[in-house]
């Protein structure tokens, strides 16, 4: 009784269920949101170059392509930057269980 007074109860989660959990927020959110962005940016550079191409007469649409096209680049380079240093954090420090490649993660029971 006297116990119960001074200590918190705790209820502890299974690592096993917290790492499924990880691994289906991996691959149901943030896999497909960042598959996403790059077509985003995809998208961004080509709508970019076709206002560009199809509008040499009309400057003010080759300024707008032009800013399309560079804000596509921006994009792409700044998620393949991302991936390439979480590529780089993963296998220098030697950690298991991380594939950004596939997108999987399984970490190890605790």
């Amino acid at each position: 009784m006297i116990t119960e007074l001074f200590f918190v109860n705790v209820a502890y989660a299974s690592s096993q269920s917290f790492s499924q959990f990880l691994t289906k927020i991996d691959n149901q959110i943030i896999n497909p949101l960042i598959l996403l962005l790059f077509a985003l940016a995809m998208v961004l550079f080509i709508y970019g170059i076709f206002d560009f191409v199809s509008n040499p007469e009309n400057e003010d649409k080759r300024t707008k392509g032009k800013q399309n096209m560079i804000w596509g680049i921006v994009g792409l380079t700044i998620m393949m930057g991302v991936f390439m240093i979480m590529n780089l954090v993963v296998n220098t420090l030697n950690i298991k269980g991380i594939n950004p490649e596939k997108g999987t993660v399984s970490l190890p029971p605790q």
